[in-house]
């Protein structure tokens, strides 16, 4: 969902803190996973689905980017939360009727602040942002996660826990105040890394979603939290997107509008459905915190295919990301 969720979506929900995940469908789906007893010896199956399911993910930035040269942040996000709650609305109605009538308000509060708001976000982020950084800030999900699992839900923090949160929080200020926008090959052809503060607050939305899945929807399967999830905010979406924007005029007039369209469509795809059967299957295939180290793979992943785009990466851009994901690995690693 990596909305952002919906493309939420990424992983990154720590591994210490919730036995699982994070993007958007890849955070709820992580979630409540199956877990199998794991293997003494990695399979190279389940390399081959971290690389892919890291590619995956990592992509979307490029994505999301390549959907803004024709449609706007706010078209971008509905369009993609919409196609996503189509593409899951056969398995919303296999589920809705046995999801308890209590879990609705949970099911609506995940939705909206760990699918909905961040599609927006990230798309508004990247029509100033360099779609690799989006791709390196999106790792502070796991941060988040954890941050919000101590403050709502009673999460132990640790010294260890504390030193990660901190060091992903320092590797942001790196970022943002010496790293630069990353070029100016951005949608506008201007960039400003202070719109990564959109993505803190996203993620920040990732981390308080993932918790609410833990804590309040337990014994739901993946499927059923997903789906329902994405159609209780997927229509509101969809009569925005065609009553409140552009988007059928521009299909309709703009040149390019269709392969536009293409991409984001491409996202929430595989950003949801498809991630979402791949993770689990990761997850079988070895342990939940094997499938979270493809944390550390989507942000090199996104700075590829941005450096291939023209998308600048400096010392300082690196010398965050080496500082966030350091962090992160503490977090995961932690006991």
């Amino acid at each position: 969902m990596p909305a952002g969720g919906a493309s939420l979506a990424v992983l990154a929900a720590a591994e210490t803190s919730l036995s699982g995940a994070a993007d958007e469908s890849a955070s709820l789906e992580a979630t409540e996973a199956p877990t199998a007893a794991a293997p003494a010896v990695t399979s190279p199956v389940a390399w081959m689905l971290l690389i892919i399911l890291a590619s995956i993910w990592g992509t979307s930035f490029i994505l999301m980017k390549k959907g803004l040269v024709v449609f706007s942040a706010t078209e971008l996000g509905a369009t993609r939360v919409s196609v996503a709650a189509l593409l899951l609305l056969p398995f919303a109605l296999r589920h809705v009727g046995k999801v308890e009538r209590s879990r609705f308000k949970w099911l609506a509060i995940s939705g909206v602040v760990g699918t909905l708001i961040p599609a927006f976000l990230f798309a508004y982020a990247e029509t100033k942002l360099a779609s690799g950084l989006a791709g390196v800030l999106n790792a502070l999900t796991v941060v988040f996660t954890l941050l919000m699992g101590a403050l709502l839900f009673g999460q132990r923090l640790t010294s260890l826990r504390v030193l990660g949160i901190s060091l992903g929080l320092v590797g942001t200020v790196v970022m943002l105040l010496l790293g630069g926008s990353g070029g100016t090959d951005t949608p506008t052809g201007e960039g400003n890394a202070w719109y990564g503060i959109y993505i803190l607050i996203a993620t920040v939305g990732y981390g308080l979603s993932v918790n609410v899945i833990k804590y309040k929807l337990g014994g739901l399967t993946p499927v059923a939290v997903t789906s329902v999830l994405l159609l209780l905010i997927g229509g509101p979406a969809l009569v925005y997107l065609l009553l409140g924007t552009a988007f059928l005029h521009k299909l309709a007039t703009v040149p390019g509008a269709w392969m536009a369209f293409g991409y984001i469509a491409l996202l929430a795809t595989m950003s949801t459905a498809v991630a979402m059967v791949l993770f689990n299957k990761l997850i079988q295939q070895s342990t939940a915190l094997f499938a979270s180290s493809s944390t550390y793979l989507i942000p090199i992943v996104a700075l590829a295919w941005g450096a291939l785009d023209g998308e600048a990466f400096n010392l300082w851009h690196f010398a965050g990301m080496v500082v966030i994901l350091a962090g992160v690995l503490i977090i995961h690693r932690a006991k």
